[in-house]
């Protein structure tokens, strides 16, 4: 840029400058500045035409009153006619005064325009640059009109100095944000690309931050970018500083442009090509590599630029999600940052390894630092690091650390933060009950979350109480105890009156052969809290009388009294009164088997969703909630949600299978002849909890509009890209485009399955009509049975919406169904079909066996059709932990100590299909020195063998 000499120096605006400050009052201010714009006014009136000096000074004292706050309604001619100018702080001025105080509809615009045009055209680098930076700070529509196409050509011209390219990429960056849809692509676009291997570090940093904005809207475009993007990272990552002198940062090279050249990564899958993923993994490894050495300077700008780069370099390693070693480096990484005297940097660690904890490979690895996490949450002064340590917890905890997550967010809740707690709760309520293998347990920690923040317990947690155990006939004995002992406290909180009252009435005569806890006691105990309650909580306790009545014949003519009582019978609330007089009135004149009939025990409560982990997700908001929901494997190989037990004959409560249904009436509001005549319609067998015996959605018409532009499913490519990766996975990215992006969560019991499909809108343009439907093949149609519930048709942008599919597996099978999409984008109908990972490997029930048992039965499937044998070259790196974390992955059990050779792995499992049960064993030799695997299965079925054989080899 030019240097300013001092005869430009404008003595005249510095005198003014000088005498505002100089104002004692504001009063005083407001009057030398009318002064001021009285004396400017009558200069541009004049009739004597003005030097450029004299405009350039006016026209700055005018910018400098407007920036003091007050309305300037001239002089934006003058400033206007100094673009024409052929000095350049004359030049500089007026393009100021435009960016700042030009309106984007105002009438100059046109005379604007055509002063930008002049200094594009003239080739002069720096009036260039004024030009393209007054576009990009104006951005209004009709510039982008009047620029979108002249600005890509400047930009890729061959002799566009390199200042120029710079502010012509952002400044087309600019007007894509404001105006995407004015911004051509064409031939320019694959010239740009060619811009990150420039010469000039600058010109690359600012061509990467344009890519990757128009790689998010339309990807294909720009994927040669990957190449290209990953070999100057190389080049960045691996030169020292001094290399790279002019770009380095406090001896980081060229920090800026390595996170956003991670970010554009971060834009695509892996690449398929494997020299180009190697280079890339070597890139990421080298940065986890900086970020263990020593640092080279003390100051906090050295550290920070070496964190950006490291904490990007781990957003793209959890983006894609592919490379196990990676991603527990990562987590190791993050792990040393825990204790880091940042502030910043904890949240960040903290907040990125929620991410991590999702990933089936690096689940394990972030458990390890559990410790650290609850000491962060005891000791942590801020408050936004307490809320990541809680959100960590959430996302670690799995059945075996479940009780020591539960203890320590109960302990915490009593000193947390008011705007947090009842986040917390929810949590600690899903997190009990997810986990809860005796239930005696689940039923202490409600309570205990009721007395440590009772005002934090919604509804929908004190309801969920309730509903298990009423489910469970193994727990209501005890929870009856439970609820008595504690009501006994001098202050109860009114949420555990209400459990207390709910159970007692229902189950209160499991407890009455102990005189310490009689009917009479129980009656007293729960009377004496009614007058503290408010009404709802009173409505519920009178319903709890009458059925103490039905159980308890003794103590009737006690409660009748109450009833009768004028506080009852005359109570000035409507629904009190109507419960005593119909309660009194219905134990006077029912006979005793009436009475049964009417107030017997509340039946089983029908499978639903989870109200609270919804509650928890819309409190969260889309997208915020760590994913507890994946079906992750434990040590010894089973899943955290498969448990032998009958699935048509007791149902298991977890956070996918709620037993509120949302019209159930509350338990606060029942009355008896409602009771009665919803206790007679709930009398029906147990419904099947994934509802595959349901009707299924009626499917598209036979006779197609062949007028319309809707197209079928076959016309569309099925998508199979990320189909083998989730063969030992059960969550993650199915498919993502520039529009969409769809993740599934999976978990599977026996030979039932339930996928949550998320439809995530990456644009901020609403998708209208959307609809998905699953289609399977004819034969497929006979060996698995899939039912999918209606999706909201309208995805806000941003947004994300949940899809559940219910699977049931008849018999083995070898193809896999498909998910087909439609919706409308930008009035243009969008169809995506993709190959959905239900493979017969996720009906796998694992099983564990001694050697000898295993030998047995090996022998035992020793027919040669009951064996299926691969030999094969080992496409990844031969890991050990890897290779068991797919095993496991894969559904079977690991046996520790079968194989004579310990470095070969053995595994068992039974694969659960309607008609039958399949075992199978399997045995996996590799061989390190040749770098080849053998895989051996033997099934009871020959398809089975074959296609599990065929899964498996896959995936090394």
């Amino acid at each position: 840029m030019p240097t300013v000499s001092k005869g430009d120096g404008m003595r005249g605006l510095a005198v003014f400058i000088s005498d505002i400050r100089n104002c004692k009052s504001k009063e005083a201010e407001i009057k030398r500045i009318n002064k001021e714009l009285a004396n400017i006014r009558s200069k541009f009136k004049g009739d004597k035409a003005l030097d450029g000096y004299s405009k350039k000074k006016y026209v700055c004292k005018l910018l400098f009153i407007f920036l003091l706050g007050h309305d300037i309604d001239f002089g934006h001619m003058e400033a206007v006619n100094l673009l024409s100018s052929n000095k350049y702080t004359e030049k500089q001025i007026g393009y100021l005064f435009i960016s700042v105080l030009v309106n984007s509809n105002s009438d100059l615009i046109r005379l604007i325009n055509n002063g930008i045009k002049n200094d594009l055209a003239s080739r002069n680098p720096t009036f260039m640059n004024l030009a393209l930076h007054c576009i990009a700070n104006v951005g209004s529509r009709e510039m982008a009109e009047a620029f979108a196409f002249e600005i890509p050509s400047i930009l890729v011209a061959g002799d566009t100095m390199d200042s120029v390219k710079q502010s012509a990429a952002l400044c087309l960056l600019r007007l894509n944000r404001t105006s995407p849809d004015l911004v051509p692509m064409g031939e320019w676009t694959a010239r740009v690309v060619h811009l990150l291997n420039d010469q000039h570090l600058g010109v690359v940093t600012a061509a990467t931050s344009l890519i990757t904005t128009l790689a998010q809207k339309s990807p294909d475009d720009f994927k040669t970018s990957i190449s290209l993007a990953v070999a100057r990272l190389s080049r960045i990552v691996t030169s020292a500083s001094i290399d790279l002198q002019d770009y380095t940062y406090y001896f980081v090279a060229a920090p800026w442009l390595s996170v956003k050249l991670l970010r554009l990564l971060q834009c695509y899958p892996p690449p398929e090509d494997a020299a180009l993923r190697s280079r890339l993994t070597e890139c990421l490894e080298t940065i986890l590599n900086k970020a263990q050495e020593p640092p080279k300077s003390k100051k906090v700008q050295h550290s920070n630029a070496k964190n950006a780069v490291l904490f990007e370099a781990i957003s793209l390693i959890i983006h894609h999600d592919s490379e196990p070693t990676l991603l527990v480096r990562a987590c190791n990484q993050l792990g040393q940052f825990l204790q880091h005297r940042e502030t910043n940097l904890r949240y960040l660690a903290l907040e990125s390894m929620c991410t991590l904890a999702s990933s089936e490979f690096s689940h394990e690895a972030v458990k390890t630092h559990i410790d650290t996490v609850i000491n962060a949450l005891k000791t942590e002064r801020d408050v936004s690091v307490r809320q990541r340590a809680v959100d960590l917890l959430y996302a670690m905890c799995d059945r075996s650390n479940a009780k020591q997550i539960v203890a320590e967010m109960l302990s915490y809740l009593e000193t947390a933060d008011y705007s947090i707690r009842e986040e917390i709760v929810l949590k600690v309520a899903i997190l009990a009950e997810k986990y809860a293998v005796d239930y005696t347990w689940y039923v202490d920690t409600i309570l205990n979350l009721i007395r440590v923040a009772g005002d934090y317990v919604s509804e929908e947690v004190w309801y969920r109480v309730i509903q298990i155990v009423i489910n469970r006939d193994d727990v209501q004995g005890y929870a009856a105890k439970t609820v008595f002992e504690a009501l006994q406290a001098p202050a109860c909180h009114e949420n555990l009156v209400k459990v207390g009252g709910y159970i007692l009435g229902e189950f209160g005569n499991l407890i009455a052969g102990d005189s310490r806890s009689s009917p009479l006691v129980q009656f007293n105990l729960l009377h004496s809290k009614f007058h503290l309650c408010s009404v709802p909580t009173r409505a519920l306790l009178l319903s709890a009388y009458i059925k103490f009545i039905n159980l308890f014949p003794e103590v009737k003519a006690t409660i009748q009294d109450v009833l009768r009582s004028d506080s009852q019978l005359r109570n000035a609330d409507v629904e009190l009164q109507q419960r005593a007089v119909e309660y009194l009135k219905l134990s006077c004149i029912a006979s005793t088997d009436i009475l049964a009939t009417v107030l017997e025990e509340m039946p089983p409560f029908p499978e639903r969703e989870s109200s609270i982990l919804a509650k928890l997700k819309k409190k969260k908001g889309p997208g915020k909630l760590p994913d507890i929901d994946d079906n992750r494997r434990n040590v010894n190989g089973s899943s955290e949600h498969s448990e032998n037990t009958d699935t048509t004959s007791k149902s298991s409560p977890s956070l996918l299978e709620d037993l509120l249904p949302t019209d159930r009436p509350r338990p606060s509001s029942c009355s008896p002849a409602i009771l009665a005549a919803r206790t007679m319609a709930s009398a029906h067998p147990f419904t099947d909890i994934l509802n595959l015996n349901s009707t299924p959605s009626t499917g598209p018409n036979l006779l197609v509009d062949v007028f319309s532009d809707s197209s079928t499913s076959a016309s569309v490519d099925v998508s199979e890209d990320n189909f083998s990766r989730f063969v030992c996975k059960n969550n993650g990215v199915i498919y993502e485009n520039q529009l969409l992006q769809i993740g599934l969560k999976s978990e599977y019991r026996q030979n039932l399955g339930r996928i949550y499909v998320f439809y995530g809108n990456k644009t901020s343009t609403q998708f209208l009509s959307f609809s998905s439907f699953v289609t399977t093949s004819d034969i497929l149609k006979s060996q698995l049975n899939v039912h999918a519930k209606t999706v909201d048709p309208v995805i806000e942008g941003g947004a994300q919406v949940q899809q559940i599919l219910n699977i049931e597996c008849v018999s083995d099978f070898i193809d896999a169904p498909v998910l087909n999409i439609q919706f409308r984008y930008g009035g243009t109908l969008q169809n995506i079909a993709v190959k959905l990972p239900v493979m017969l490997n996720k009906f796998f029930q694992p099983t564990e066996m001694t050697s000898q048992d295993f030998f047995q039965r090996w022998k035992q499937l020793g027919a040669p059709q009951q064996e299926v044998q691969k030999i094969f070259k080992a496409q990844h790196p031969m890991d050990t932990d890897v290779t068991k974390a797919k095993i496991l992955g894969f559904g079977v059990a690991l046996l520790d100590g079968v194989d004579p050779n310990p470095a070969n792995f053995v595994g068992a499992g039974v694969i659960h299909t309607k008609s039958t049960q399949v075992g199978c064993l399997l045995r996996l030799e590799p061989n390190a020195q040749a770098q080849m695997y053998r895989l051996t299965l033997r099934t009871s079925r020959e398809s089975v063998s074959q296609r599990l054989c065929e899964l498996l080899g896959e995936q090394f």
